[in-house]
């Protein structure tokens, strides 16, 4: 079968020199499979971990694969674009689904994701009282998914690249990656990461990388997002508006910006028992700090919770916004 692949020589000599050795094309293969870290290819491939870090080293700089770091630990895994990358997938497109030697690091992987899923079972579990008690006191957490969702697609059903903006568990990345060609999760707490990533797993998504990173400091291109999303994070920040600019600074021309928190509120229990530091905002508080940000707002919905109890409960509220660079910004109907 011939593949067509453009790669110049020097490029497709790279590739090739890099993915030519046995270690290395099971490394690559793995990782193709799942994000991983050294030590987790340490006990698939039963190598040691220098040996590994010196295979990872060589891709790395053939720029088959791109890592990422997450306090101590250095997650890899393959990179999407370029001739060098292309001309290696086709290759590992043609290798043999049966091989014994790949079959069997495909076993090990399997191990790996199931001792991640017991810890992240683990971290929910002991979390999950915390959890429930914050979701009881607004609207269901249905509702406010498909306000989400509806809000991503006002303009597209597929997205190039999306970034969840302190994606926590991952559970929005869960909800809009199968959209997306390639999904980021940021998230400042390690622990949470790896919640996330064996949800990504357990729900079949391999287009989503997960990053450790400063909110006010985004680890992605400025330009690069087509579609952002900041899912209840806003009340945990000393600087909302400082947050905002920096997802701004993320989005692409004409990529919008989906913002989800409480409408104002007095339930001092969250500040006192969940660290939130904002009791909410007003539709207008957001509003200008969109407006601050140099983004338009084109939508703000608020969704109060049903019931009986309904006075005692929390109003969610979402703001759809866009970068207006190279769009034409639409006059408004009377």
């Amino acid at each position: 079968m011939t593949v067509k692949i453009a790669a110049t020589l020097p490029d497709a000599l790279t590739s090739l020199a890099a993915i030519g050795e046995e270690t290395r094309l099971r490394v690559y293969a793995l990782l193709a499979e799942a994000e991983l870290a050294v030590n987790e290819l340490v006990a698939i491939l039963g190598q040691s971990q220098p040996r590994v870090s010196r295979h990872l080293k060589l891709l790395l700089e053939a720029g088959l694969v791109e890592r990422h770091r997450e306090g101590a630990w250095a997650f890899f895994h393959v990179a999407e674009k370029g001739p060098a990358a292309a001309l290696a997938q086709a290759i590992l497109g043609e290798l043999a689904g049966d091989d014994p030697v790949l079959a069997g690091d495909r076993a090990r992987l399997a191990e790996v994701r199931a001792a991640r899923a017991a810890q992240a079972q683990k971290y929910f579990a002991d979390h999950a009282p915390s959890w429930n008690e914050t979701r009881r006191l607004h609207a269901p957490e249905a509702e406010v998914e498909a306000a989400i969702l509806a809000a991503a697609l006002e303009k597209t059903p597929h997205w190039g690249r999306l970034l969840d903006i302190g994606c926590g568990a991952g559970r929005t990345l869960e909800l809009l990656a199968p959209r997306a060609e390639t999904a980021i999760g940021v998230d400042l707490s390690p622990a949470m990461l790896g919640v996330a990533r064996s949800q990504m797993e357990k729900a079949g998504l391999r287009n989503v990388q997960l990053r450790q990173g400063d909110i006010y400091a985004l680890p992605v291109d400025g330009s690069s997002i087509d579609l952002a999303v900041m899912h209840q994070v806003l009340h945990y920040l000393d600087n909302p508006a400082r947050a905002l600019r920096e997802a701004a600074r993320a989005l692409a021309p004409g990529g919008r910006l989906i913002v989800v928190d409480f409408a104002p509120h007095r339930c001092e229990i969250l500040r006192e028992r969940h660290e939130h530091r904002r009791l909410g905002f007003s539709a207008e508080e957001v509003a200008e700090y969109l407006r601050q940000s140099r983004l338009e707002l084109l939508l703000h919905r608020d969704m109060a919770p049903g019931g009986d109890y309904a006075e005692e409960k929390l109003t969610v509220s979402l703001w759809l916004a866009r970068d207006v660079r190279g769009v034409g910004i639409e006059k408004s109907k009377a």
